[in-house]
């Protein structure tokens, strides 16, 4: 299951990114929020020179079920 509805239709990296900042708003708190916000634009900017389709691929689905593990931990939390 995926985090939020459209996971399936990310195709590239800015529609990743602005993905993962939509599931950061999902998270418990401010300070959550900011730290999962900074991660992501770190990682984008690091990944931003990445050419090769099938990589791009992998981290788009890996990020996407990353970012559900962390929303079904701080679920778990509550």
């Amino acid at each position: 299951m995926s985090p939020l509805p459209g996971a399936q239709l990310v195709r590239t990296p800015l529609q990743l990114y602005r993905y993962l900042l939509r599931c950061c708003k999902l998270l418990p708190s401010a300070a959550v929020q900011k730290h999962y916000r900074h991660a992501v634009r770190q990682s984008f900017n690091s990944h931003a020179d990445e050419d090769d389709p099938e990589r791009i691929r992998m981290i788009i689905q890996r990020s996407i079920s990353d970012a559900d593990w962390i929303l079904d931990k701080y679920t778990k939390k509550k």
